[in-house]
């Protein structure tokens, strides 16, 4: 089939590549020339495993292009997807300004006598396929098409798998003519097609990443219990995930999620249902939690270290989670930033984000020391911060990271080593949710 992604960013790119992998003839419409340029080009904006790859193989079988033109893509394709991004704004609510505008550039080159489907990919808020249809109409009288909702569900970091190998595929649609259609983008992903209304699709997503979340709140209130009680978190979340009706996954204590989904659909959620009349308190507390963590974690710190003024520590990872670039909304870039306010000299490494910490300003390279290697960033430091669990940090040599520090204090804040093993090793080491390993 031939597809349209406007826009290229983690779910367009992703998209694109991977529909072209399947054989479908796809077009990645971006306004950002710059990036249709880098694109053109052969480079990748962004760091996703595998995506590079897979861009390079499909442009090289002509199955995959890009341009800044969308009369061009809806000229030659028969399913146009929206994937461009929907930013909260202050009061937690979604803009959805780049979509409305999107809808209006398609209104303005859908030909009479072309049939299109128009497809939000983007996470949007219930009734926005509905706001889609009406711009759409209103700004050209002639044109025939149908409006589907079709949510993601990538995982940054093993997008591509996510989406070659997806749980199910949710279709939003009113419209046979529609929904076959959209079938056949999807016959060659053999995976579960659930088929709804446009509203309940739209509606699938923001409850989804909100249950999702609520369940890493959960675990890390049950963290601060087993603190209290000595219990430890990993045993607990094992026994509580071997219930299938739960599941292990998600249930990882830490210093609370971030990112560019989990907050900001949470938060939306929130906002769409007291914009319905229907407070959705339970998911208030999920964001009060989560909030908590990062405040607990830093208390550690400040407790073991007394006074973080002056202080030498050593922050390994920047990106929200493992396998990305991502650092919007990273738990890890607000933890350095709070320690570089109180004082504290940071020394920060991350293997994927740091540039883009910098470029983004989100961290200050005059205040924040950036490290080529883990071992670099732990010299001389008097405490050493896990935020973001990257498989190479526990296949550091820790030996060597033990002489290099000046306390071998480590504050775990991922989970992500063996307490008995740490303490072998000689380190002072405090986890989330776990009892104290001390050396």
């Amino acid at each position: 089939m031939d597809l349209c992604i406007i826009g290229s960013g983690y779910v367009g790119l992703v998209s694109g590549a991977c529909f072209a992998e399947v054989g479908h003839h796809v077009v990645c419409v971006d306004n950002d020339q710059r990036k249709v340029d880098m694109l053109q080009a052969g480079k990748i904006p962004i760091y996703e495993p595998g995506l590079e790859d897979l861009v390079h193989r499909n442009v090289a079988a002509k199955r995959l292009r890009f341009t800044n033109s969308i009369e061009d893509g809806v000229d030659h394709s028969q399913v146009i997807f929206i994937a461009v991004p929907t930013p909260p704004q202050v009061d937690g609510s979604v803009d959805l300004t780049y979509i409305e505008r999107v809808a209006r550039e398609i209104a303005g080159v859908l030909k009479e006598g072309q049939y299109r489907v128009v497809v939000d990919k983007s996470t949007v808020p219930v009734k926005t396929g509905e706001k889609v249809e009406a711009t759409i109409k209103r700004y050209n009288k002639s044109a025939e098409f149908d409006v589907v909702s079709n949510p993601e569900f990538l995982r940054e970091g093993c997008a591509v798998p996510d989406l070659m190998n997806p749980d199910r595929i949710v279709i939003g649609s009113a419209n046979d003519r529609a929904t076959d259609l959209m079938k056949r983008v999807y016959e060659p992903f053999h995976a579960p097609i659930l088929v709804t209304d446009v509203n309940s699709a739209e509606l699938i997503k923001h409850a989804a990443n909100s249950f999702l979340s609520l369940k890493i709140s959960y675990i890390n209130a049950v963290a601060a219990i087993c603190e209290a009680s000595g219990a430890d978190v990993e045993m607990v979340a094992d026994g509580i995930g071997m219930d299938k009706r739960i599941g292990r996954n998600f249930l990882n204590a830490g210093i609370g999620y971030g990112g560019s989904c989990f907050p900001k659909d949470v938060k939306a959620f929130i906002a769409i249902a007291r914009q319905l009349g229907t407070p959705f308190t339970l998911l208030e507390e999920v964001e009060r939690i989560n909030s908590d963590q990062l405040h607990r974690y830093i208390a550690k710190v400040r407790e073991a270290l007394w006074v973080l003024k002056d202080k030498k520590i050593a922050v390994w990872g920047m990106t929200f989670k493992p396998d990305t670039d991502d650092v919007r909304n990273s738990v890890a870039i607000d933890l350095i930033n709070r320690l570089v306010a109180e004082g504290a000299q940071v020394t920060a490494y991350d293997p994927k984000g740091a540039e883009k910490a910098v470029d983004w300003k989100l961290v200050d390279p005059a205040k924040v020391k950036l490290a080529a290697t883990p071992a670099e960033a732990a010299d001389g430091a008097e405490a050493l911060l896990i935020a973001t669990e990257w498989k190479e940090f526990a296949n550091q040599d820790f030996a060597d990271v033990k002489k290099r520090m000046h306390t071998p204090l480590v504050f775990d804040g991922r989970n992500l080593f063996n307490p008995e093993t740490m303490r072998e090793l000689g380190f002072t080491y405090h986890a989330m949710g776990r009892p104290s390993r001390n050396a």
